[in-house]
């Protein structure tokens, strides 16, 4: 493999931590700009950061990233961005698991590099979509790949907020590779389905991984991409319904909706399953959990 790996993971970790800075501006600047609806009277939310290490097996630094939280905000009622970056040798069952899904030299050689940003916003008022975005780039000693997507969800489903956010999804994929959108969302309907309860957990989005084309410039700015769409997408529909007025029965579909979220996460989600088994902080790897959820 080549030897500028060390120059590519720098510039991909330097991406993820300057998208983090991005996003968390603008949520605290959505924050500020709330004027209205019952929380407009509380102080506007704002991260909460906190360095996060993770476990290496002999003790050594093994990496790590900050988690940022908000919580009891104007808008939101729980939002977390966590970015990280982590390097080491990959645990038993990891291994079998990256072998399995036949990462080169895996049997052989278990080291490992990752970096990445994971978001999971829950929000006050339930005609405001919760959301997820994460984009990552995966290194071992055979390969290297990207990950990543966002999707939407809402607990009270409007067509048209649907409509625009995979639109701008689908524009910024199309910049790259126009089989990309169709593929991806197709992926993210499979990727983020709940078995148990018979249905999605959201209005989808778009969800790649193990993506390497062969031309690391061209993959990098794909997902660069990928991230950049996010605050046009979610933002755009965020605003257009921050200020419609709820009822109690809203509140109360949009908690057991939560636990929909949380019960996909606990049981399914790859990315939580990777961190808990490979020694990441457990609250970061957490984080995605809503504040309060309910099932019927």
């Amino acid at each position: 493999m080549s030897t500028d790996f060390d120059e590519r993971k720098a510039r991909a970790s330097a991406w993820f931590r300057a998208l983090r800075d991005q996003i968390v501006q603008a949520f605290e600047d959505l924050e500020d700009s709330q004027q209205t609806g019952p929380y407009a009277a509380l102080p506007p939310g704002r991260f909460e950061v906190t360095p996060t290490k993770r476990a290496s097996q002999d003790g050594s630094d093994a990496g790590g990233g900050l988690m940022s939280v908000m919580r009891g905000g104007r808008v939101f009622e729980k939002v977390g961005v966590n970015v990280s970056t982590v390097h080491g040798t990959l645990g038993e069952k990891a291994q079998k698991a990256m072998a399995a899904r036949g990462v080169p030299g895996m049997d052989e050689d278990p080291r490992f590099w990752a970096s990445g940003i994971s978001l999971v916003a829950h929000m006050q008022n339930p005609h405001t979509a919760a959301v997820h975005m994460n984009t990552r780039m995966f290194w071992t000693p055979g390969a290297w790949w990207f990950g990543g997507g966002a999707d939407l969800n809402p607990c009270i489903e409007y067509a048209e907020d649907t409509a625009f956010f995979h639109g701008v999804l689908k524009e910024h994929c199309d910049r790259h590779n126009t089989e990309y959108y169709p593929g991806f969302k197709a992926w993210a309907d499979e990727y983020f389905y709940i078995p148990h309860r018979h249905r999605a957990r959201g209005v989808g989005g778009i969800f790649f991984d193990d993506h390497n084309t062969g031309d690391w410039e061209a993959d990098f700015a794909f997902t660069q991409d990928v991230g950049r769409a996010f605050l046009p997408a979610f933002l755009g529909v965020t605003e257009r319904r921050r200020d419609t007025g709820w009822t109690e029965a809203d509140r109360e579909t949009q908690l057991v909706h939560r636990g929909l979220y949380a019960e996909y996460n606990l049981v399914y989600d790859r990315g939580t399953k990777f961190g808990l088994e490979t020694g990441h902080d457990a609250n970061a790897v957490l984080m995605s959990l809503p504040p309060i959820a309910k099932w019927p």
